[in-house]
């Protein structure tokens, strides 16, 4: 082979390895721009957390045995009512979960027979048949 082949191979293969770097050092700097755009996104949130973490400040342990007794008691008391007014809520909204449940009129409901959808009409519903063979 002669000189200025080795030299046009070598040529190739610096360009090669110089142009693997450039798509590397663009891949690169991507990711680095969308990290600090990330980064500037969390500090944002972080600053907002702080704020909001400074207005709703703990104030610290006071161990009730310490406390007077009036504060202890309009404490509990507190808390008792707030428990007992989740517990009401929580019971109305059961009650009238079931009260939906109870009161469905099924006749009024679709169901899927194979690929057609039928609404069964009042009129011929089983259990209507079955009461007006009974009455008979």
């Amino acid at each position: 082979m002669p000189w200025w082949s080795w030299v046009l191979i070598w040529a190739l293969l610096v360009l090669g390895l110089l142009g693997m770097l450039a798509l590397f050092a663009l891949w690169l700097f991507r990711k680095a721009r969308t990290g600090f755009a990330a980064l500037s996104e969390l500090g944002d949130k972080v600053a907002a957390l702080e704020a909001a973490s400074e207005e709703v400040a703990r104030q610290p342990f006071r161990a009730a045995v310490l406390a007077p007794y009036d504060e202890v008691r309009e404490r509990h008391r507190l808390r008792a009512d707030l428990r007992a007014d989740r517990k009401r809520s929580r019971r109305e909204r059961r009650l009238a979960r079931g009260k939906l449940l109870t009161t469905a009129d099924l006749r009024q409901r679709t169901f899927n027979v194979g690929q057609r959808v039928r609404m069964a009409a009042p009129d011929r519903h089983p259990r209507d048949r079955a009461v007006a063979v009974r009455r008979s």
